[in-house]
C-alpha cells in the first residue's frame, strides 16, 4: 500500500495560530507541524537553503508557537524559584536563563527561556509542553501569592551573522549593548518590544518579543522585513540540522518529562544548583540521581549510511533504535546530514555504561517489524563522539558584535 509521505497538516479551529500566522504564511510555507497546540511553520520548501542562509546571512522565523506564561506578584521570585532548577538570587533584572522545570520525580516537564522582567515578574517562553495549568496547580498549594497568565506577547527570533545590522536598522544603536542572555525595552513605530540576545541557532541572534501581539505582531513583522532587505534577509522555519551541530535539545523528542537533566549531560554545573538553601520541586530526587549516578546519559553520535536528511529523514520511525551486540540498548532521539560536518550526526539515549567516547553501536535507520513500511535498510555503524559537534564553547553566539558594527559602519 502507498503511503503518503508529507501528508501535511489540515487548518483545524481547535488548533491554534500564532500571533504571526496570517504574516509568515505569505512567505508560503511548505509545511506545518504543530507545537504548543499551535501551527508552526516547519520549512519554506528547502530546508538545507534556509541551513545556509542562517550561517551566512540573517533569517526571520515566526516562533509565536512559544507561549509566554508571566508570573507576577508578591510572591513571584520565590514561587519561580520554586518551579525551576537553577538558583534565581542568581539572575538580575533584565537578565534571561535557560531553565529546566521538574516535576518531584526529577523528569524534565519544559525547558524555556526565562526572563527575568522585574524583581518579582517573571516570563518563561515555553517549549513544546503544556505549564500554564501545571504552574496554577502548583500555586494552589504554594499558599504565595502570585499571579500566573498566558499574556498577550509573540516573538519572533531574527538569527545569523547578519542579525545585528538588521536590529541596528531596527532599534538603534542600542542594541549593541545588550549582552548574550540579556535584554532591553525598545519601541519601533509605536510598537511595544523587548528584544533579547537569545535563539535556537548556536548563532548570533536575537528574539523579539512583541508586547499586544494580537494588535501588533503583523505589523512588526512587516518592519523586520523592511529592516532585513537590505541585508538580505530571509525567512525561514526552525533549523533542525544547525540546533543538533549545536547540540541543542528539543522538548519531546531528547527531553521528556520522563528524562531528568542528569542523563541529559546538564546536572552536573550550571542547569542543577543543588547547593542553594531554597527547595525547588523535583530536588530531592534530582540529589539522589546525583549521588547514584544517572542510569542513561545523552550521548553525541557519527551515524554511518546514506545522508539522512534534514531532522530524522527517510523514515517513519521517530526514534532510530540503537543496538549493541545485537540487542536494542537505546534510541537516537535527534538526527540528521550535517552540511558542515559532510557526516550523518545524532543524540542518542543510551545505557550509562555505552556512554564513554568511542563506544560503538549500530543504528536502525529503516523501518522496525510491524511498522507500515517494511524494513529496506540495514543497521548502519555508529560511534560516540563529543558533543556539541560545531562550536562546543558557544562562542559564536556570544561573539562580540561591536566588531560587526564597524565592519557594518565600513561596508562590511
Amino acid at each position: 500500500m502507498a503511503v503518503n509521505p508529507d501528508p501535511g497538516v489540515m487548518l483545524y479551529p481547535r488548533i491554534r495560530k500564532s500571533p504571526f500566522f496570517y504574516a509568515s504564511r505569505q512567505h508560503v510555507v511548505a509545511l506545518y507541524s504543530v507545537y504548543n497546540h499551535t501551527y508552526h511553520p516547519r520549512h519554506y520548501g528547502d530546508p538545507l537553503a534556509e541551513y545556509w542562509a542562517l550561517l551566512q546571512g540573517v533569517t526571520l522565523w515566526d516562533v509565536g508557537v512559544e507561549r509566554q506564561i508571566e508570573i507576577s506578584g508578591p510572591d513571584a521570585f520565590d514561587f519561580t524559584n520554586l518551579l525551576v532548577t537553577r538558583d534565581l538570587s542568581k539572575c538580575k533584572v533584565g537578565q534571561c536563563k535557560y531553565v529546566f522545570l521538574c516535576d518531584q520525580h526529577g523528569g524534565i516537564l519544559n525547558d524555556p527561556i526565562l526572563l527575568r522582567l522585574e524583581e518579582n515578574r517573571f516570563w518563561l517562553s515555553l517549549a513544546d509542553s503544556d505549564i500554564l495549568l501545571w504552574a496554577r496547580g502548583v500555586a494552589a498549594y504554594a499558599g504565595m501569592d502570585v499571579s500566573i497568565e498566558e499574556i498577550d506577547v509573540g516573538p519572533v527570533q531574527v538569527q545569523g551573522p547578519k542579525s545585528y545590522a538588521v536590529l541596528r536598522d531596527l532599534v538603534g544603536e542600542a542594541v549593541a549593548d545588550i549582552r548574550y542572555y540579556y535584554l532591553h525595552e525598545f519601541t519601533i513605530d509605536g510598537i511595544e518590544v523587548i528584544v533579547s540576545r537569545t535563539g535556537y541557532t548556536g548563532e548570533i541572534g536575537y528574539e523579539i518579543y512583541v508586547k499586544n501581539a494580537s494588535h501588533d505582531a503583523e505589523r512588526l513583522w512587516a518592519k523586520v522585513l523592511e529592516a532585513g532587505e537590505p541585508h538580505g534577509l530571509r525567512v525561514i522555519g526552525p533549523c533542525h540540522m544547525r540546533r543538533i551541530e549545536g547540540g541543542m535539545l528539543a522538548h519531546g523528542a531528547d527531553i521528556t518529562v520522563d528524562t531528568n537533566p542528569f542523563e541529559v549531560g546538564m546536572g552536573y554545573d550550571w542547569m542543577v544548583d543543588l547547593d542553594q538553601e531554597a527547595d525547588f520541586l523535583g530536588k530531592a530526587a534530582l540529589a539522589k540521581v546525583k549521588a547514584e549516578g544517572p542510569r542513561r546519559m545523552l550521548v553525541g553520535l557519527e551515524i554511518g549510511g546514506e545522508r539522512l536528511g534534514t531532522y530524522n529523514d527517510g523514515s517513519m520511525i521517530d526514534h532510530f533504535p540503537v543496538m549493541h551486540d545485537g540487542e536494542v540498548v537505546g534510541k537516537v532521539t535527534s538526527a540528521c546530514f550535517s552540511p558542515r560536518l559532510e557526516k550523518n550526526i545524532g543524540l542518542a539515549l543510551v545505557p550509562a555504561g555505552l556512554s564513554a567516547l568511542g563506544t560503538e553501536f549500530t543504528v536502525d535507520v529503516g523501518e522496525r517489524p510491524g511498522a507500515r513500511l517494511p524494513s529496506t535498510v540495514p543497521p548502519v555503524a555508529a560511534t560516540v563522539v563529543p558533543k556539541p559537534f560545531i562550536d562546543p564553547a558557544k562562542e559564536q553566539p556570544k561573539a562580540d558584535v561591536g566588531a560587526l558594527a564597524g565592519e557594518a559602519a565600513a561596508g562590511g
